[in-house]
Order: C-alpha cells, then structure tokens, then sequence
C-alpha cells in the first residue's frame, strides 16, 4: 500500500508539473513550483554539499523516493553520468522545452550540493524511454555536454 501511495504521490506531482511546464507563460510558477519542492527535498532528505564527484550523484539520488530509479551510470574523472526511469508525463510529447522547465528540480537539488546538472536526453523526446543526465561540480567546464533542449527546435 505504501509503494502506491508513493508511486501514485510522484505521478500526481509530476502530472501537475507537467501541465503547467508545458506553458512557456507561467514559467514563473513552474520555477516556483520546481524551487519549492526542492527545497522539502533538501531538507527532509538532509542533502548537504558533495564532498567528491562521487557523492554529488548520491546526493541527487537521495532527493528521489527510489535510487533504482535514478540510476548512476558511470562516473569518469569529471563527470557523473545517470539515468532517470521514473515515467514522464511529458514522454513522446517532443516538448523538451518543458522537459528543461521540469528539470528545474534536478538543478536546484544538484546545485545546493555544488554541482551542476545537464540533461543530455529526454523522455520527451519521442521513442526515448528513460532521461540521460550529467553532474560536474560547480564552476566546471560544461564542454562536450549538450543538452536536450538546445539540440532541438525551440516551440
């Protein structure tokens, strides 16, 4: 009973971040809504500042009800590759710019524990069933990091 009551809570949450991440005008309310989540996130969940590379991508993980679904793939010298398999509302929709709104959370929860946070690919991208992301640490370069919203065609 629990893990549907969690599961259906996310699907909720994410439902409603959805539909209001889809409107470029209230992209003031999306980030507010994004910030204050967070910041429970933060706090509930005790996510201080990352150490190493290593634990900026624990961290993140904590935020999340279930680190399975949030996966960390690899970690090379300077950067933390994961994945995102929790189901998007806005999958196969082609609204990556939403998608960049939504991930709002991700930045916020990342950059607290000092780093920063790109999404490489996105669910809403049609045929794509799970997020791609990368962490560095805060005031790393970004290169050779492109995010899903900037390789595609602005709405």
């Amino acid at each position: 009973m629990q893990k549907w009551l969690i599961k259906s809570s996310v699907q909720l949450v994410l439902g409603t971040l959805a539909a209001v991440a889809r409107r470029p005008l209230l992209r003031p309310l999306s980030d507010g809504l994004t910030h204050a989540l967070a910041a429970v996130a933060i706090r509930s969940k005790r996510i201080g500042r990352a150490a190493s590379l290593a634990e900026l991508g624990t961290l993140w993980q904590r935020s999340f009800p279930s680190a399975k679904q949030v996966p960390v793939t690899s970690v090379t010298e300077d950067t933390v590759y994961a994945e995102i398999h929790t189901p998007c509302p806005l999958r196969g929709t082609g609204d990556v710019q939403a998608c960049f709104r939504m991930m709002e959370f991700d930045r916020a929860i990342v950059g607290h524990a000092g780093g920063q946070f790109v999404v490489l690919q996105s669910q809403a991208t049609p045929g794509v069933s799970h997020c791609r992301v990368a962490m560095r640490m805060a005031g790393a370069s970004l290169d050779g990091l492109v995010a899903a919203h900037e390789h595609s065609d602005p709405e």
